[in-house]
């Protein structure tokens, strides 16, 4: 007879209940592929940590620098952040000997009814320099009265060709008798100006470079040289006068060879025109 063979009751097949392997096989696909997509996002190496930190410096040095307001800023506050420029700039600094006997006149002072914007500049040059305006800024060639001929009474100095033409529509009200001088290279040669210059000039409004040019050949005079207005109205960029590079530096080399002396001397006033810097802004040191 043959024997069969009696599975004990206990046991279960293996083989029967064994789940189907499709299953988890896909969801192990699914967080291979999930982990590989976070190791994409790596850790930010050494070099670019130090860029960007640099950069946020640099940005945050730049506001700092730029920061401009326009509440009123008295004369000794303006006078003190020229000539922390002028020390940093070109290394000339003023003793307090010097400076005693010009500190509450060299800086214009203006009114503060009226905005510092292009619309107003007339009006403010106009009140700067008091009841002789009529004589000073807008009398044309007369017989009575022998001016020097290409000597202005104000300069108005700008970074660039634009800004003084646009500076010069504010003062076209005090140029109807005796037009202006564009003292700018766009445009503009050299020989043209020293022609127009041949005639009495009450205001002029150029960039530092010309500006120079012009004085060094003798072409521009000084003698009747009242007052300079520096635009300090920032560009589309946020550069002024006193931040864009190259004219920053030519602005400088300008002031103290041919205005320095004249300022100390108390026969030369400056107007910062436009928004004042804080008084309290303290630049951050370079690590």
């Amino acid at each position: 007879m043959a024997t069969t063979e009696v599975k004990p009751s206990g046991v279960k097949n293996p083989k029967r209940n064994r789940r189907p392997s499709h299953g988890p096989k896909k969801d192990l696909k699914k967080k291979i592929k999930n982990t590989k997509k976070t190791k994409k996002s790596k850790a930010p190496t050494f070099d670019k940590t130090i860029e960007k930190s640099i950069r946020n410096d640099q940005k945050t040095e730049n506001d700092d620098e730029e920061q401009m307001y326009s509440e009123p800023v008295s004369g000794s506050e303006q006078l003190s952040y020229f000539l922390n420029h002028l020390e940093s700039a070109i290394g000339i600094k003023v003793s307090s000997l010097e400076l005693e006997p010009i500190k509450d006149t060299c800086i214009v002072e203006l009114s503060q009814r009226l905005d510092q914007d292009v619309s107003n500049l007339g009006e403010h040059i106009k009140l700067s320099c008091g009841s002789s305006w009529r004589e000073t800024l807008c009398e044309g060639e007369t017989l009575e009265r022998n001016v020097e001929p290409g000597n202005p009474s104000v300069l108005v100095i700008s970074s660039s060709a634009l800004r003084s033409l646009e500076l010069l529509r504010g003062l076209h009200s005090l140029t109807k008798q005796c037009p202006a001088v564009k003292l700018f290279s766009k445009h503009l040669k050299v020989e043209e100006q020293v022609s127009l210059l041949k005639k009495r000039v009450n205001i002029g409004s150029g960039t530092p470079n010309r500006i120079k040019k012009l004085i060094d050949i003798e072409a521009l005079g000084l003698s009747r040289l009242d007052m300079i207005v520096v635009d300090m109205h920032p560009d589309v960029k946020g550069f002024s006068l006193f931040t864009l590079p190259q004219v920053r530096d030519e602005f400088w080399d300008l002031y103290r060879n041919c205005f320095h002396q004249r300022v100390l001397e108390g026969r030369l006033r400056i107007c910062m025109y436009g928004p004042k810097p804080a008084p309290n802004l303290k630049k951050k040191k370079k690590n």
